[in-house]
């Protein structure tokens, strides 16, 4: 009996499970027809309108309701099945697809309208990496490789990222869909990414994500986040969005010539494709934004009768897509490419192997770099053969000659290039070896760099006509430099090249304003008012400051005339004051605080040789005897620039590293000249009392700053005693050593030298950060060894 009565709660158990088991197989399946309110003869076109106007009514986003959010899950899965022929016929026949199967092939059941909750009370604890049904770890991100790989390639690739987490439910509905566009947005070069609010929760606040799943672009560094149900074709369109408008020109036969005669003007090759379909390839977008900086694309629609021409005049066959590269010359491609597919590994080979012009002339630093790259290995020696001419007609017949000459080149450790003396004066000044080479005639070299700080060696080869003599000895010395490279006997440090094209950021300035605006109404039409928040907030800062300023000013007009006469008394005592008292002198100035560091051997290293890139070093030259006035009158030139975290601030003791001074000054050849011939007349050696060196530690330079005295009132009293409180010591134990060799009124002057040795401080550091200061390099930073003190 006692084992029966056991065995009847085990019996209702099995029975129970069976009738729930039986009435969960039994249940019915979801219907997408019925979702969606359609009938099974609906065209694609109804099925697409009824799910845009359903989607916007249940977005969990616009509607509260609580299960917003489980009808949106339904109509978009819905819509996939009836969008897709191959699942909907599917569905039509058997009642199912494969994606209305159960994930994990049927390991948590058929999937019920009225079990939401129990179907993810059992899906949480299994939606790990490990289970899922597209692997994340791939794509993995985390915050510093988002950082310093992501957005540096965003630049010439969108990305598009998921946010994720281990417990989200609605992250399983999507994954199908992630996994079919990924697949196709990977082959076309888009950049992947997924992130795990779980473990990289800084990443996913970084980029804005407050919710799971979350899925956003970027490109050039900019984050925008996808609004739409997630299918295929919103996606892709996402994509395609993401880019600028005007990366593709349409040319028929109207705009051709104009297309292609541009390059000159842009000083880039110019692309053409041509293909049956009416919009730009999205493969074929993507291309021309990786190699924007380099090439000029353009697009043919050869279902137009607009481009019948232009079709018969490169003889295109119209049953396979067609690439043309056109260079110098416009009536011949200079490369052509035929595929029935273009993927997008032979675009981008087709594309690498014609980036530049026969003969581009040199626009910027950044084209030379790739053009005249520094020599790296022996065997990977690359040589420039440059023109240096002019852009007026006079010209013209030579600059053809060149290009001619270079289109005939084969060899591919020679490059061809030109530049105009008028809008790169110090290049060629430094290559002709000239001061002014305005007047210079038109003259061919060849030059090989040495270093990224500039050094190149070079040869001057022929003053360049273009005629048939001209051409003959420039082939020679090629063919004698390709067997002896020594030919090159001259060096020289090559200065910075100026930018051609920087007169076109407005333009790309007013281009970026409008795609930045665009976003902007974008998010305010999606109601993303967590985003737009850092926004709204700097708008209403800036407005709140606005108006304060404004009222703060109308109520003290009124009261401003009447005490502006003991004001400017008051100012004027304590001016006098600051100036006049001995005791003020060696005081800073209130918020005037500047961290000098003393440079010594200890800190030599750390602070110059190892210097971070983009860091620089100000350096103030002193001696003991002036230590105080040169540093309070330092702090003060350089407070305003304080703000800046690529500057450090340092002084030099000249009575303990002289030596170190007169090596370093050897580069800057320039200034020590002008220094010798001011202390010709004497015995004494220079005083490099109050120079000033910007140590740029990376690339080996510095710029110079010597001091200028531009003091007037020489028997005032407050530059004396200005300098009195802490000069006075280190003069008086000099009287008592030795005799006296200079006058009372003599010593006041020397004081007040030395407090306006740095009164144009402030105008030199404003040229520094602007970078029109000439630069002195340095093969290699000499040692700072203590030298003992002179008696």
């Amino acid at each position: 009996m006692a084992g029966s009565g056991m065995c009847l709660p085990l019996v209702l158990v099995l029975v129970l499970s069976a009738l729930l088991a039986g009435s969960t197989h039994a249940g019915p399946e979801m219907d997408p027809y019925k979702i969606l309110g359609v009938s099974s003869r609906a065209s694609q076109a109804e099925i697409k309108k009824v799910y845009k106007r359903l989607a916007k009514e249940w977005h969990p986003d616009k509607n509260k309701d609580p299960g917003a959010e489980d009808m949106f899950i339904k109509i978009t899965k819905s819509y996939e099945i009836l969008s897709n022929e191959d699942k909907r016929t599917s569905y039509d026949r058997y009642g199912q697809t494969d994606d209305t199967q159960p994930y994990g092939g049927g390991r948590y059941g058929h999937r019920h309208d009225n079990f939401y909750f129990d179907e993810s009370f059992f899906s949480f604890p299994f939606n790990s990496k490990n289970t899922r049904d597209f692997a994340d770890g791939k794509y993995a991100l985390h915050f510093n490789q988002y950082v310093g790989e992501v957005v540096p390639d965003s630049y010439r690739r969108p990305y598009l990222i998921k946010i994720t987490s281990d417990w989200c439910f609605t992250c399983i509905h999507i994954e199908p869909v992630w996994k079919e566009v990924v697949q196709e947005m990977e082959s076309l070069g888009v950049g992947i990414g997924v992130v795990d609010v779980g473990d990289e929760r800084r990443l996913a606040n970084h980029l804005g994500a407050h919710r799971t799943p979350s899925i956003l672009g970027v490109i050039s560094g900019k984050v925008t986040f996808f609004h739409y149900a997630v299918a295929k074709e919103h996606l892709r369109q996402f994509v395609e969005d993401l880019l600028p408008q005007r990366l593709v020109e349409q040319v028929n036969d109207k705009n051709d010539q104009q297309f292609l005669n541009s390059w000159y003007e842009l000083n880039k090759p110019h692309v053409l494709l041509f293909d049956q379909v009416p919009v730009v390839p999205l493969v074929y977008k993507l291309t021309a934004f990786a190699y924007k900086d380099h090439l000029q694309f353009g697009y043919v629609d050869q279902g137009l009768s607009e481009t019948a021409n232009l079709q018969k005049r490169f003889n295109i066959n119209t049953y396979a897509p067609t690439m043309l590269v056109f260079k110098e010359n416009v009536d011949k491609p200079a490369d052509i490419i035929q595929a029935k597919e273009m993927k997008k590994q032979i675009i981008d080979e087709f594309i690498s192997n014609n980036k530049f012009l026969l003969a581009p002339r040199l626009v910027n630093q950044k084209l030379f770099d790739e053009l005249c790259p520094v020599k790296q290995f022996h065997r990977r020696r690359k040589y420039c053969v440059l023109l240096i001419t002019g852009d007026e007609e006079a010209f013209s017949f030579g600059n053809q000659a060149f290009l001619s000459f270079a289109s005939t080149n084969a060899k591919e450790v020679v490059r061809f290039a030109y530049v105009y003396q008028r809008l790169q004066q110090p290049l060629c000044d430094t290559l002709m070896q000239s001061k002014d080479s305005s007047q210079s005639p038109p003259q061919v070299l060849i030059l090989e760099r040495r270093n990224a700080a500039g050094k190149a060696l070079f040869k001057p080869v022929t003053a360049w006509n273009g005629s048939e003599e001209d051409k003959q000895t420039l082939l020679e010395e090629l063919e004698r430099l390709q067997q002896d490279p020594s030919i090159l006997i001259h060096d020289a440090m090559l200065p910075e090249l100026n930018n051609e094209f920087a007169s076109m950021f407005v333009i790309r300035w007013v281009y970026a304003s409008y795609d930045y605006l665009s976003e902007v109404i974008d998010d305010i039409l999606h109601n993303n008012w967590r985003e737009m928040m850092p926004l709204l907030s700097l708008i209403f800062s800036a407005l709140f400051i606005l108006f304060g300023t404004v009222v703060v000013q109308a109520f003290s007009d009124s009261s401003e005339d009447k005490p502006t006469k003991p004001k400017t008394k008051d100012g004027a005592k304590a001016e006098n004051g600051s100036s006049g008292a001995g005791g003020t002198s060696s005081r800073h100035p209130k918020k005037n605080f500047v961290e000098v560091t003393e440079l010594t051997d200890i800190t030599y290293m750390s602070n110059l040789v190892k210097l971070r890139p983009g860091h620089m070093n100000i350096v103030l030259v002193l001696a003991d005897a002036s230590k105080n006035i040169l540093l309070s009158k330092f702090a003060k030139e350089v407070y305003s620039f304080t703000g800046s975290l690529t500057l450090h601030f340092s002084f030099l003791n000249l009575d303990k590293h002289s030596e170190w001074m007169n090596k370093l000054l050897e580069y800057a050849q320039d200034a020590v000249q002008i220094d010798a011939d001011e202390d010709e007349g004497g015995n004494h050696k220079v005083d490099y009392t109050g120079y000033v060196l910007a140590l740029n530690g990376h690339k080996k330079y510095l710029c110079l700053f010597k001091p200028v005295y531009t003091g007037e009132d020489v028997d005032g009293k407050s530059s004396e005693d200005e300098g009195g409180a802490s000069g006075g010591r280190h003069r008086s134990s000099s009287r008592d050593d030795h005799a006296p060799r200079k006058s009372s009124r003599s010593r006041a002057i020397s004081t007040l030298q030395i407090h306006h040795k740095l009164d144009r401080l402030g105008l030199w550091m404003e040229r520094l950060m602007e970078g029109t200061l000439p630069r002195y390099y340095v093969p290699a930073w000499p040692g700072l060894n203590k030298t003992p003190p002179t008696k």
